[in-house]
């Protein structure tokens, strides 16, 4: 799968689309593969705080359990609930229907901390 250009990323492996002072976040196709088949997603609360670099989120899989962090500060407006009934929608559709959170950002200068395709791309090469 390619990874898509209109995205950032975190060499946590979160991808990050930006509308405005507004973002959704999901992981990363190289994320979803390297758990395995996604069982369970637990997803903060509508109305909670994240902070940059902490944890918001879990994904379990067959293989293992893994935390989700929140590549911007901001507040929850949405999370994509279908997860909860169908998680394995993370697998099949990371960055469209696969989605974890919609957040309205508290700074957007943390944008900048977040790289694009090509240097998340030279990143996974430079893991393997």
């Amino acid at each position: 799968m390619m990874t898509p250009t209109n995205l950032k990323y975190t060499k946590e492996h979160e991808w990050v689309k930006i509308d405005g002072n507004k973002v959704t976040i999901g992981i990363t196709d190289h994320a979803q593969h390297a758990l395995g088949d996604v069982v369970f997603v637990e997803l903060p609360n509508v109305g909670d705080t994240l902070e940059e670099g902490k944890p918001f989120g879990v994904v379990e899989s067959v293989k293992a359990v893994s935390d989700v962090y929140a590549p911007v500060s901001g507040k929850v407006i949405t999370i994509n609930e279908a997860l909860l009934d169908t998680p394995e929608t993370v697998n099949q559709a990371p960055y469209e229907a696969g989605w974890m959170v919609e957040v309205e950002l508290s700074d957007l200068t943390q944008l900048n901390d977040l790289i694009d395709a090509a240097a998340y791309e030279a990143f996974l090469k430079e893991e393997e």
